[in-house]
């Protein structure tokens, strides 16, 4: 099977579920723990090419600091969209499984599963 990334937030339980769930299966995924080792900007980039989403379907709006910095904002570009992530990677919506050119959201958890034969 082609190398899995789990993008994750050992505080979330959604991204605990898809590494249990991916475990469970008997497959070990490289763990990276994004607010810990943020990715770099081409590297955010690319996951956004994976999933096939804009910088703003990235984006977690609950969080206080999207508030804060109003990213809420419609005239916001994809590269400042990008830079608030970067600066807080708090913001990055999560789980995130990539599977070779492909990536997906696992929210729910299950969703993980839509990647994997």
């Amino acid at each position: 099977m082609t190398d899995l990334t789990l993008y994750h937030n050992l505080r979330c339980s959604k991204s605990r579920g898809a590494l249990e769930l991916l475990e469970a299966r008997g497959l070990q995924p490289r763990v990276v723990h994004y607010l810990e080792t943020p990715p770099s900007a081409a590297e955010l980039r690319e996951l956004l090419g994976k999933l096939g989403y804009s910088a703003r379907q990235l984006l977690r709006s609950g969080e206080e600091v999207y508030q804060t910095l109003n990213l809420a904002d419609p005239t916001l570009d994809d590269e400042t969209l990008i830079a608030a992530m970067l600066e807080h990677p708090r913001l990055i919506e999560r789980p995130i499984l990539v599977v070779g050119d492909k990536a997906i959201i696992g929210r729910p958890s299950e969703r993980i599963l839509e990647l994997l034969p």
